[in-house]
């Protein structure tokens, strides 16, 4: 349960609107609830604002669903990353707005409209198919609350394209930067300008680049100042940190 809802359960207590009852049913699974085979966390969204999110890899169908609907029971909005067309299709009975976006296999279910910041959070890949994971971190800041924008294949083999796009890189107040292969472009980026930088190296690329340790290394390696960088093919990750250093701004 968000605070959001903690709050209109404790007013709508005071009013005499709803029984004790039932106000101690809802709060009942706080600070988490024991599903067996998880511990979903309640009070996430209440510590750090965001609430819990289902890595479904590696879990069943069933397991996926069973923790959305507890979710979706406390008022929780869904983000469910690495997730099958089946898990979606199993979501949506739940919840029919849900969505799924294919590139990144992530689904969301926004059950209240959020107003999007007036900072931009700008997506970058330095090719076509590094857009999976670009696409998790857009998804991710943007089910999270931020204005987001993407731009895709603006990578070193072509730097004028990066270049054609110096407008929105002014304009974005924090720029995610997906490169596989050589990994070079978030360190471009980072000596064009002057807002964070986040790097996420990935598994895309022939035998030398070791499922995206050769980019992770030439990012960790990068001679622009300004630029972190997060695990390999971790949008999730980069899409998080995105939001929360956008939030500052606002």
């Amino acid at each position: 349960m968000d605070r959001k809802n903690l709050t209109r359960t404790l007013r709508r207590l005071q009013e005499g609107k709803l029984t004790v009852e039932a106000a101690l049913d809802r709060l009942k699974h706080l600070p988490f609830e024991d599903a067996a085979y998880a511990h979903i966390d309640h009070h996430r969204s209440l510590r750090h604002g965001m609430p819990e999110v289902i890595y479904c890899e590696g879990k069943t169908i069933e397991q996926i669903t069973g923790i959305t609907k507890r979710m979706l029971k406390a008022g929780s909005d869904i983000l469910a990353t690495r997730a099958s067309v089946a898990a979606f299709k199993a979501i949506k009975k739940l919840d029919k707005r849900a969505v799924y976006h294919e590139a990144s296999r992530a689904i969301v279910v926004q059950k209240s409209a959020k107003e999007p910041t007036k900072g931009i959070v700008l997506v970058l890949t330095a090719g076509t198919s590094d857009i999976p994971v670009a696409d998790e971190a857009a998804v991710t800041a943007a089910a999270l609350g931020s204005s987001v924008r993407t731009v895709y294949d603006v990578g070193v083999a072509g730097i004028h394209r990066l270049f054609s796009k110096k407008e929105l890189l002014d304009e974005a107040r924090v720029i995610v930067v997906a490169a596989g292969m050589d990994g070079a472009l978030p360190s471009v980026v980072g000596g064009l300008v002057d807002k964070p930088v986040i790097a996420v190296p990935t598994s895309v690329g022939y035998g030398a680049g070791f499922q995206g340790l050769a980019p992770l290394l030439t990012m960790l390696n990068s001679c622009a100042s300004g630029v972190a960088v997060m695990n390999i093919d971790n949008g999730f990750g980069a899409g998080v940190l995105a939001h929360r250093i956008n939030l500052l701004g606002e």
